[in-house]
């Protein structure tokens, strides 16, 4: 096993990633073959996904952005649609749906340790163009997804999952990212599931995917592994569609890492559980809402947030942690604050106590007790 970081300075670096002799020897065999472009790993990744999460339709693609933007426009957004989605959350969500000219109308979370969309608080937001609702696992958390579904079920709106924190997730029994028409998961170097970059799409829609199959190569009818193979000898153009193709190399890669998942879960799980004890004794700190585990629930604990007391300051606690060789974030910057989505974006109260309060503490399969002993020591030591 060797440890691929370039966050040598830290001594608990906020994500690692460990890979494996297997996973490296995955990617050369690969390299080895001379087909680099998107080909049969590519397909036997897809075959995996669609097994693991239980969807009808597994498409891998460059990114999770690119599996958001993918989703908006198979199922038919555009100019004058509405989509609901929450502001806690990586920009990435928001501008997936800007970029089909529908407009992203911004709701609250559920409270300042439930940092996920309310679905009170998209019920108050719905009006006669809103389309569909795009719900976030907010750290891997499964949140009110189900409820969302219902809303829209109600309201003939369309649900929509970034699913991007939430590989392994499930809810109900089900995984997150197939609730709703459609989910994307991102693979990212910090995600769970991380080669770098790539991502994913889930439907059990047939339309969906084979409009997706489309728009993620340039609207081609055939592909160039096709034509390699003899299956076809040309190729028409039938929609304006985009490069969102993956490679084999990251494919092989998460083949390969996807066999491991569930363990590195459940190994996020156990740490999740020590955080909590052991924060339970620091003043001036508390975890956000433990996620619920059983009876068909089971979060991937993709980060581990804290919210400090209001009187905290919150960049000298970094400081000091830093200090310490602890690395911390912040997620997120609330989207409807940026610049570009601030014009006529509503006061959201809970969203903007959040993140004004939040923390992220280190979290990845590979950390050791005594690196989360380090961190809980640190952050007493900050806060006392």
């Amino acid at each position: 096993m060797i440890s691929v970081s370039v966050m040598a300075p830290w001594k608990v670096p906020l994500a690692d990633v460990r890979l494996p002799e297997e996973d490296i020897d995955a990617v050369a065999e690969t390299l080895r073959s001379g087909w680099l472009s998107m080909g049969p790993r590519t397909e036997e990744l897809e075959e995996a996904l669609a097994r693991y999460t239980g969807a009808r339709h597994a498409l891998a693609v460059a990114s999770g952005t690119a599996a958001l933007h993918l989703l908006c426009l198979a199922v038919g957004l555009g100019p004058g649609d509405e989509v609901v989605v929450p502001s806690m959350t990586f920009v990435a969500t928001v501008n997936a749906i800007a970029y089909t000219g529908a407009k992203p109308v911004f709701a609250d979370i559920a409270g300042i340790a439930q940092p996920w969309l309310a679905t009170s608080s998209v019920r108050a937001a719905l009006t006669p163009r809103t389309r569909a609702v795009m719900t976030v696992a907010y750290g891997g958390h499964p949140g009110e997804a189900r409820a969302l579904r219902d809303l829209g079920d109600a309201h003939g709106l369309t649900l929509l999952e970034d699913a991007a924190h939430a590989i392994g997730a499930r809810d109900g029994g089900r995984q997150i990212g197939t609730l709703g028409a459609g989910g994307a998961y991102s693979f990212f170097a910090n995600k769970n599931l991380a080669i770098g970059e790539g991502g994913a799409l889930t439907t059990d829609d047939d339309e969906i995917a084979e409009r997706v199959r489309l728009l993620r190569s340039h609207g081609m009818t055939t592909l160039t592994w096709d034509r390699h193979r003899g299956h076809a000898s040309g190729y028409d153009v039938v929609a304006r569609g985009f490069n969102y193709r993956i490679d084999e190399p990251r494919a092989a890669l998460a083949l390969r890492r996807l066999g491991r998942l569930d363990a590195e879960n459940r190994r996020r799980h156990a740490l999740d559980v020590r955080y909590r004890e052991g924060m339970a004794s620091i003043a001036g700190v508390a975890p956000t809402q433990p996620p619920p585990i059983g009876d068909g629930a089971l979060p991937a604990h993709h980060l581990f947030t804290v919210v400090l007391d209001r009187d905290v300051d919150r960049a000298a606690v970094r400081a000091a942690l830093a200090a310490r060789g602890v690395q911390t974030s912040v997620h997120y910057p609330p989207a409807h604050l940026f610049s570009i989505y601030a014009d006529g974006a509503p006061a959201l109260p809970h969203t903007e106590e959040y993140a004004a309060r939040t923390m992220t503490l280190p979290m990845f399969a590979g950390m050791s007790e005594g690196q989360q002993d380090l961190v809980l020591e640190a952050l007493g030591e900050a806060l006392g």
